[in-house]
């Protein structure tokens, strides 16, 4: 199948078209003639070309109907709009209707070979940054919230995982979201359809857990007064979800990893085999390798389920990801509160996107909560926040509350063999003074938005956050307008 670029020309003037054609005759293009405009839309509605060179003057309508077509419906094909010399003026106007460029006749054919190039080339790499803008600018998949490197590389994952029928087995601390990869895996599968069933095999006691998984008779034993459907079978067409795999008694692996070889499986107490098609997830907060050296974790199941592995990071590694979930959850606690909260004020983002979060996300979820019913509504300044956390706002008691004092008495030139003030060049100005006009000028051209600007000033969105948090203390002129998405 051909790869060549497709090109819609439309010229009612024969010779002409000829012409064009022949000048682009050794370029690698795929190109097609019409004569009408009204061919052309036909064309175009049979699958759009990836550039259109457009005569102004068609026998049956005008070249600015065509634009208007692709503008009306969204059709995203450049366009060059070829005009006589004197109809300038149109063509600018076609410029503003959504064409890329005009030619002018007549034009030589590097002239041609030249726009087309140019346009051709504008539009795939307009292609790639929308692709490359979408990837990035993501900030949630399934129920997960947050856009840091690392978590964009785990939606990438998750979507290549989530079609196929692979076992998969995640690992991550306690608290990041383990069973939310389960869901998202779930549902973007071909069985979303079905059921997901989550089995904690660290909840349910030893004796209980076979029935819990294969389900049982009635009286298999004491207690087992009715026929019970197990979760591989409640799972049947769709996914079955093990949290804390590790937990597994040794006997019940051996079985788990007959009915992983075989989707065959018996209820507790009966003899009669029963199949099902049922998707395997599990899960640990324990390094499984770990696990399978000491013997907790058979090594043939291991292996069994280790077919495609998740890593889910810890909160302290996914950058400004804390901020972003801290406000998540401040509009849906807020809501389920009926509070209004105005968002975090910048001593309060730069103490979360500074703090470790040891409980990971469980941990966040929590302070957010905590607040919000504590706490009648308004700005969330630091003092809201565990001591712990509110400690690391620049000035809550550590070095960076001296900072400002300390870098005033530099200031000073109070110390020996310092130029006195008068004879300072006007050039020279002090580090920190050029570094707050750099970071300043670089968030207003990016139109206040933090993270953006650290982004092109190489440095983590924290760093910044702290920095305007601890100037907004010495300044209270500061802007506390900035927009902190």
């Amino acid at each position: 199948m051909s790869t060549r670029p497709k090109i819609l020309l439309v010229e009612d003037t024969l010779p002409l078209a000829h012409t064009y054609q022949e000048y682009l005759r050794a370029q690698p293009y795929d190109i097609t003639h019409v004569e009408t405009g009204g061919d052309a839309l036909d064309q175009i509605a049979n699958g759009a070309p990836d550039m259109l060179l457009l005569d102004l003057e068609l026998p049956d309508m005008n070249g600015m109907d065509i634009l208007k077509h692709l503008s009306d419906n969204e059709i995203p094909i450049p366009v060059v709009v070829i005009t006589a010399h004197g109809s300038i003026g149109i063509a600018v106007s076609a410029m503003q209707a959504g064409a890329k460029d005009f030619l002018v006749k007549p034009f030589s054919a590097d002239r041609l070979r030249v726009t087309v190039a140019n346009t051709i080339e504008a539009a795939q790499l307009a292609g790639i940054v929308a692709e490359y803008r979408e990837e990035i600018d993501r900030d949630s998949f399934g129920d997960f919230v947050g856009r840091s490197l690392a978590m964009l590389n785990l939606y990438r994952i998750l979507e290549s995982a989530a079609p196929s029928d692979a076992t998969v087995f995640i690992t991550g601390e306690s608290g990041t979201g383990k069973e939310l990869c389960a869901q998202a895996i779930h549902q973007y599968s071909r069985r979303s359809r079905g059921q997901l069933v989550p089995i904690n095999c660290g909840a349910i006691p030893a004796e209980l857990m076979e029935s819990e998984l294969f389900g049982h008779v009635r009286g298999a034993f004491t207690g087992a007064t009715s026929d019970r459907v197990g979760a591989v079978e409640a799972a049947d067409g769709g996914t079955l979800f093990l949290d804390e795999i590790g937990e597994m008694k040794l006997d019940l692996q051996v079985k788990l990893l007959r009915f992983l070889q075989s989707q065959e499986f018996m209820r507790v107490g009966e003899s009669k085999t029963r199949s099902v098609s049922t998707r395997i997830v599990c899960a640990t907060n324990r390094d499984p390798q770990l696990e399978v050296r000491e013997g907790r974790l058979r090594e043939d199941l291991f292996y069994r389920l280790h077919v495609v592995p998740v890593s889910v990071p810890p909160l302290r590694t996914r950058e400004d990801d804390p901020l972003i979930l801290a406000e998540h959850f401040l509009r849906e606690y807020s809501k389920e509160e009926r509070k209004e909260f105005d968002g975090f004020s910048r001593d309060a983002a730069a103490a979360i996107v500074s703090y470790d979060w040891p409980g990971n996300v469980r941990e966040l979820q929590n302070v957010v909560r905590n607040m919000v019913v504590m706490n009648p509504g308004g700005e969330v300044p630091a003092a809201m926040l565990p001591p712990q956390i509110a400690s690391l706002a620049p000035g809550g008691g550590g070095l960076d509350g001296a900072a400002p004092q300390m870098a005033s008495s530099l200031h000073a030139a109070d110390t020996p063999g310092a130029i006195p003030a008068a004879n300072v060049p006007d050039d020279i100005r002090p580090l920190e003074d050029m570094e707050r006009d750099a970071i300043e000028r670089a968030i207003e051209l990016c139109d206040g938005n933090v993270r953006m600007a650290a982004t092109y000033l190489e440095v983590s969105p924290a760093t910044l956050y702290r920095k305007r948090a601890k100037w907004d203390e010495t300044d209270p002129s500061s802007d506390p307008t900035t927009d902190l998405s």
